[in-house]
């Protein structure tokens, strides 16, 4: 099974031998060298596989680990120069899959991508289809009423962590940490960026529909389809959401 792997390794010489070593079998690679890039190709091409170095030069590997577990896509196969049992606990409490201490041959690793990539994991389709609402998860494009809708690299963070969890509501400061770990420090932040997006997305942006606040919880997407009959009286048939007039940025 040929599957999207992103290594992120500190090391360049061993990221590229990893990465021709799965191409040659089959897979594409994505490369990084550290917690802020690995975040940024994760969000750009989102890979069935992560392949982490616990020991990144730039970041702590830990918490990218649980990051990249929070977003409930990829299947993690860890890697360190530390292979006590209190390293590899704690990797696989983060949300690693599983755990390679250094130094290790080469047909070992390749081995356990094969078992890692076998196994299955219920994905989200990569396009969600809520009636009027359209989200492309891999291209990353909004439509709603059959016109496109730019959003904003942050908006689109928000709106794709929404999608992941399947109705689930979250907290500010869960989504703060999901959609941006390392750019916001104010759940607050959340709420202004919830009224821009439902501004965008909503048919009636006082009484959402998609975008749902939960008391004293946070906010969740509602996923069931929504269609015309749901037009609040407010709004004209002929009228459509506001939309962004910046263009579409990839995260």
């Amino acid at each position: 099974m040929f599957v999207h792997i992103e290594i992120i390794e500190s090391n360049p010489h061993l990221r590229s031998l990893l990465g021709w070593h799965l191409q040659q079998v089959g897979h594409t690679v994505h490369l990084a060298s550290g917690c802020q890039q690995g975040q940024e190709v994760f969000q750009q091409r989102h890979p069935d596989l992560v392949v982490l170095d616990l020991d990144l030069n730039e970041g702590n590997g830990l918490d990218l680990c649980r990051w990249l577990h929070y977003q409930q896509q990829a299947i993690i196969l860890v890697l360190s120069a530390h292979g006590d049992e209190t390293d590899v606990v704690a990797a696989l409490r983060s949300g690693a899959d599983d755990y390679l201490a250094k130094p290790f041959g080469m047909q070992e690793f390749l081995a356990r991508v094969e078992v890692l990539t076998r196994r299955s994991r219920p994905f989200l389709p990569s396009v969600l289809n809520l009636g009027e609402l359209q989200v492309d998860l891999v291209q990353r494009r909004v439509v709603v009423r059959n016109m496109p809708v730019d959003l904003t690299p942050q908006e689109f963070s928000l709106l794709y962590v929404l999608t992941q969890m399947g109705g689930t509501p979250l907290s500010r400061q869960e989504l703060l940490r999901r959609a941006w770990p390392e750019s916001i420090d104010n759940p607050r932040t959340v709420d202004t960026h919830i009224l821009s997006l439902r501004k965008k997305i909503e048919l009636d942006p006082q009484q959402p529909r998609l975008i749902q606040t939960v008391r004293n919880v946070g906010y969740r997407l509602h996923l069931e389809p929504l269609n015309g009959r749901h037009r609040h009286n407010g709004m004209k048939p002929h009228q459509r959401p506001a939309q962004s007039r910046s263009s579409h940025v990839l995260v």
